[in-house]
């Protein structure tokens, strides 16, 4: 009702008044949704069965990821050392490559994006 009385100077006396009062209505209800997100809950237990509990063995070997890290562009292999063998931050990996961070980003997506296709390949 508060919604109502706070919209009440974008009614037209001339229209109707349930279409006017039911979009009011609708986006409060879409704002409740989108507050409330779609996370889903339920116990984790019930899954227990159908989730993997032996870890996944390694399908290439490291010398060859190795190698493929190696065939990537500059930036790109430069940026993926730094953050994923070294485990700098990206604000810090920007820093040591005079990058801003959202090309540190770029880099590392794209860099990631081209060792995966290069893996798929093989």
């Amino acid at each position: 009702m508060l919604a109502v009385h706070l919209k009440r100077h974008t009614w037209d006396p001339e229209a109707l008044f349930s279409p006017w009062l039911f979009a009011i209505a609708r986006n409060k209800l879409i704002d409740a949704l989108r507050r409330r997100g779609r996370r889903v809950f339920g116990n984790i237990d019930d899954f227990a069965e159908t989730i993997a509990s032996e870890p996944v063995a390694e399908t290439v070997p490291a010398s060859e990821l190795i190698a493929h890290v190696q065939g990537l562009p500059g930036r790109q292999r430069d940026v993926l050392q730094s953050i994923t063998l070294e485990s700098v931050s990206i604000k810090a990996t920007a820093k040591k490559f005079a990058m801003s961070e959202g090309a540190v980003r770029v880099a590392l997506h794209r860099g990631l994006t081209n060792l995966a296709a290069k893996l798929r390949k093989e």
